[in-house]
């Protein structure tokens, strides 16, 4: 009777998830906003069901993705598919929210740059390269635009605009961190109140205020920067890229913890809840703001900023 049931319960999500990828596959508009729906029936199934049945029903998803969307489907299925069991997975083991925004990040990651790979060898498409062409292609056009401005000008914004794309082929591996990251938050935002609803208990996210950072990732940032002034690597080599993507995420890192501390002083303090939310605004809106609250993000990690403020308020 419970295989029954079993069986029943993964025809239902399969055939969900088959109209979702459909949606998501033939719908310009919504389909965008579907994709992030995916996931779903396997967050469902593998929350509920052992390991072997949710990788059954995995390979019964890939199956039905080639039969109603092709080949082309296929990339959609393993991406989406690993994230939502890797997520569902650790409901079931009743993880935090956080252990589940890193598991399903990696998933997702791991199998975006094996089906990337898989693309390249198979297809001969290179993604990077034809992103590369594309901005090119851009940046004539733009010239040609230009050519009937200023010279002084004009050249004062390719040189800006030379820098920026220069700046986004070497940052590359952290935006896809990053991308990845904001793709599994919206899954999770998508996902996880149609799992309660199915009577599923999932553990609430942690306090934005209560997020901090090991005191380790503060010296990785330090000799990073030392690195970078001792090493002096020539410009487009893989060390340049490396310490560059290094940097990136090590000062989002404490960009993400001096707000949490601004957060912090603003629950100790009783302020209103607009208070640090209107700080966080303007610290992406002006990038001043984002130096201060690094520098604020940095000296809450080496001073213990948080214990030192609840002994004195204790």
């Amino acid at each position: 009777m419970k295989n029954v049931h079993k069986l029943t319960e993964g025809a239902v999500l399969l055939a969900a998830f088959a109209v979702l990828l459909l949606m998501s596959l033939y719908l310009p508009i919504i389909g965008t906003i579907v994709t992030f729906g995916l996931p779903v029936p396997f967050m469902l199934f593998a929350a509920k069901n052992k390991r072997s049945d949710a990788a059954i029903f995995f390979v019964a998803a890939i199956l039905i993705s080639f039969i109603v969307g092709t080949i082309t489907a296929i990339p959609l299925t393993l991406i989406f598919g690993l994230t939502g069991l890797v997520i569902g997975e650790l409901i079931k083991l009743k993880k935090e929210r956080t252990a589940m925004l890193l598991g399903g990040s990696l998933a997702f990651l791991a199998m975006f740059l094996l089906v990337f790979a898989g693309m390249n060898v198979l297809l001969n498409i290179n993604f990077v390269e034809e992103l590369k062409v594309v901005l090119e292609q851009s940046m004539d056009m733009t010239k040609n635009m230009l050519s009937t401005i200023d010279n002084n000008e004009a050249e004062q914004i390719i040189e800006q605009l030379e820098a920026t794309i220069t700046a986004l082929e070497t940052l590359l591996p952290s935006l896809l961190v990053l991308s990845s990251a904001m793709y599994v938050f919206i899954i999770q935002l998508i996902g996880v109140p149609i799992v309660r609803r199915f009577g599923i208990e999932v553990k609430k996210w942690r306090s934005f205020a209560d997020i901090s950072f090991p005191k380790s990732i503060l010296w990785y940032y330090l000799l990073t920067i030392l690195a970078q002034f001792v090493m002096r690597p020539e410009e487009g080599s893989f060390t340049t890229m490396a310490i560059m993507n290094l940097l990136f995420v090590l000062q989002l890192i404490m960009v993400i913890q001096g707000l949490a501390f601004i957060f912090f002083y603003s629950r100790l303090k009783n302020w209103p809840k607009i208070v640090p939310i209107a700080i966080l605004i303007f610290t992406f809106l002006m990038p001043i703001f984002l130096y201060i609250v690094r520098i604020l993000g940095i000296i809450d990690i080496g001073f213990d900023l948080r214990k030192r403020l609840d002994n004195r308020d204790a």
